[in-house]
C-alpha cells in the first residue's frame, strides 16, 4: 500500500480538527462538503474506511510518534521508565 507522505498527513488532521471545532458538519452546505472531503481523504491516505480509525493512523505515522504508542487498539499507554 502507498503511504501519504507526513506532511499531507499533518495538514489533513490539521484541517480536520479545524473544521470540526467550527461545527462544519452542521453548517452550510459548502463547509459540510468541504468536512466530508477532508474526511474522506484522510480515510483514502490512511487506507482506512472510518474517519476515527483514519485520525488514529495519520497520528500514528506522523514523526514524533512513540513507538509504544497503543492509540489504535486501546488500553492504557506504556510507561517508559
Amino acid at each position: 500500500m502507498l503511504s501519504a507522505h507526513p506532511v499531507i498527513l499533518k495538514n489533513l488532521v490539521a484541517r480536520y480538527q479545524s473544521l470540526a471545532a467550527l461545527h462544519t458538519d452542521t453548517g452550510s452546505p459548502a463547509r459540510r462538503r468541504e468536512f466530508e472531503d477532508v474526511a474522506h481523504l484522510l480515510c483514502v491516505a490512511t487506507g482506512t474506511s472510518d474517519v476515527g480509525a483514519a485520525l488514529g493512523a495519520a497520528r500514528h505515522r506522523l514523526p514524533g510518534a512513540r513507538t509504544a504508542d497503543d492509540s489504535l487498539v486501546g488500553g492504557a499507554p506504556e510507561r517508559v521508565v
